[in-house]
């Protein structure tokens, strides 16, 4: 397993090798980690896309606030690499859900996205997220993008971009961290809410999954690779799995 995650870290764009190190960072200097246990055989694998070789290695922890965090490196061949991550909250805390995608090619990178999506009923981040966020220093990129048409789980400060030289890329590293940083920070000090309120952050996360299991493009691959059969139970135990509703 460990020879297969370090060939597949050598093989990937450098960019992605570089935020999956700022994630994994930030999460360790800001949260009481522990292990994530994945369905048996999902934690690392391998199939054929169109003859070329397809790898996917994730990591999963959880903490006091976060019932999962999941980082997925992907690989298809030479011509394209994944990094997709997603904060999952424990729905005991109001917490938004943070997420952050990018994919390289030959070409560079074409998409980079990242969010604090909000999981309460008025859709909105609290306004603790909205004023340290706001202080954030303004950055002007030259190629934003559209969202897709499911995007309405998306804040406002949705930062959706195609970076065009490797000093915006450097740029888009350090938003993440500042992102990262101050979700942490908050969580780090938010209160548990009561027992009526938890299913209202279990609705706000049951949107989330459901409007990102919209992304056909995610999902074709899979099937393409994998079947049917295994994608849909990779989709919904893996990327974007629902909490169960305790007492």
């Amino acid at each position: 397993m460990e020879t297969s995650s370090s060939d597949l870290k050598s093989r990937l764009h450098p960019i992605i090798n570089q935020l999956a190190e700022i994630i994994i960072t930030t999460w360790q200097e800001n949260l009481s980690l522990s292990p994530y246990e994945l369905p048996e055989g999902l934690g690392y694998v391998e199939g054929k896309l169109e003859g070329e070789r397809l790898t996917i290695q994730n990591y999963c922890y959880q903490s006091r606030e976060f019932r999962k965090m999941h980082l997925e490196l992907a690989k298809v061949g030479s011509n394209l690499d994944i990094l997709h991550c997603v904060m999952f909250p424990n729905i005991e805390y109001p917490l938004p859900m943070f997420g952050c995608d990018i994919v390289a090619g030959k070409a560079g990178i074409s998409a980079a996205i990242v969010d604090l999506s909000p999981t309460n009923s008025e859709k909105t981040l609290s306004k603790n997220y909205q004023e340290r966020l706001s202080n954030l220093e303004e950055i002007i990129f030259t190629d934003k993008r559209d969202l897709p048409t499911w995007g309405d789980i998306f804040s406002p400060f949705c930062l959706f971009i195609r970076p065009n030289n490797e000093e915006e890329e450097k740029l888009f590293l350090k938003i993440v961290k500042d992102y990262l940083t101050i979700h942490c920070q908050i969580a780090n000090q938010c209160n548990p809410v009561s027992d009526s309120e938890k299913l209202v952050y279990f609705q706000g996360q049951k949107n989330y999954c459901l409007q990102q299991q919209q992304n056909d493009k995610t999902r074709r691959v899979l099937e393409k690779a994998f079947g049917v059969e295994w994608a849909e139970n990779y989709m919904n135990s893996v990327l974007f799995d629902l909490p169960l509703i305790t007492k």
